[in-house]
């Protein structure tokens, strides 16, 4: 990815009716967003080769000098809470741009068939929990939904895998998972070109899906399954969007403390009607979300003593009935 060259040059004409000093500071500002290593003017959602640009599935030491990585060692760098104005201002407008985009991607993709999957970014590529979350978000693609998630790896990575495959057959299913437990943590080598190698060999072209990642987390590399990337600065928006978006429900996954976070602010937003309506909190794994994480059992009884109102709760083993509860809210929507 080019970086554009001098996009504010037509505001450093000194003719303009400021001070010198004022004008100094300003051209300052410009200088500074024009010397930081991602685009303050960018208004396009990311692609997975835009976001990795300069990595080679046969160097894997290239990750560390690709478009992600020098953007994320920046970051750090410059503080989480940005020490500099400049840098504040420059990531702002650069998340402006990124929400002007996301905007722009709902114009044409209704958001009533936008569906979210939450769970945890340590979910191992092997465990039979992945797999079950693929093969769900596949389905769930090719009935027509579109599938919304934080755009990390663990759960997150399986269900924009589910995506990415829809179309595909078992025996295809099969031949990507095998690929893919080559390195079944994100901590692993050859996470990322495994990914990559899926991609090459069953391109997708028909389905989408969308990823909202976060630069706070980036020692979490971005699923490149995702189509279309939203990668924001700022987590608040970032979170805020993935809950916002999803129209058609939130699918829970087990997760630790991301997970339990998006749970409630879901339920505020939902309890609150905050966008005019409220969508279907489905729960998938009754033992963890009753035993492990009792989380089920207290929104329930929360939302049956009206404490909280409006929530659409489903819990769940079966796909099936988690397929039919978003079938129900879309038709009734």
């Amino acid at each position: 990815m080019t970086k554009t060259k001098k996009p504010f040059a037509s505001l450093t004409n000194p003719s303009l009716m400021i001070s010198s000093k004022n004008f100094n500071e300003l051209n300052g500002t410009i200088t500074y967003m024009e010397s930081v290593p991602y685009d303050v003017t960018r208004q396009q959602l990311y692609s997975a080769s835009e976001l990795y640009q300069g990595y080679h599935l046969d160097d894997e030491t290239s990750f560390s000098s690709c478009y992600d990585t020098l953007v994320y060692q920046h970051f750090v760098q410059t503080g989480k809470q940005a020490k500099l104005v400049n840098e504040s201002l420059a990531r702002a407008v650069h998340d402006h741009g990124i929400h002007t985009a996301l905007n722009q991607f709902f114009e044409t993709h209704d958001n009533r068939l936008c569906v979210g999957i939450m769970g945890g970014h340590a979910l191992l590529r092997t465990d039979p929990v992945f797999h079950e979350i693929t093969l769900l978000s596949k389905r769930l693609t090719e009935m027509g939904f579109f599938m919304l998630s934080g755009g990390g790896p663990g759960a997150m990575e399986a269900m924009h895998l589910g995506a990415w495959m829809a179309g595909r057959n078992a025996e295809e299913m099969d031949d990507a998972f095998r690929q893919l437990s080559a390195a079944p943590s994100f901590k692993d080598d050859g996470w990322l070109a495994s990914a990559f190698r899926v991609m090459e060999r069953y391109p997708q072209q028909q389905y989408v899906s969308l990823g909202i990642p976060t630069w706070l987390y980036g020692h979490e590399p971005s699923t490149p399954f995702a189509t279309h990337i939203a990668k924001f600065f700022e987590n608040s928006i970032r979170e805020d969007s993935i809950l916002t978006l999803a129209f058609g429900g939130i699918i829970y996954t087990p997760g630790s403390a991301g997970t339990m976070q998006e749970i409630f602010q879901d339920a505020v937003q939902n309890h609150y009607l905050s966008f005019g309506f409220a969508s279907p909190m489905i729960f998938m794994g009754h033992q963890f979300w009753t035993e492990d994480m009792p989380i089920f059992p207290l929104l329930k009884q929360l939302s049956e003593t009206g404490k909280y109102k409006n929530l659409l709760l489903t819990l769940t083993d079966k796909p099936e009935e988690v397929i039919s509860e978003l079938v129900r809210f879309r038709e009734n929507t």
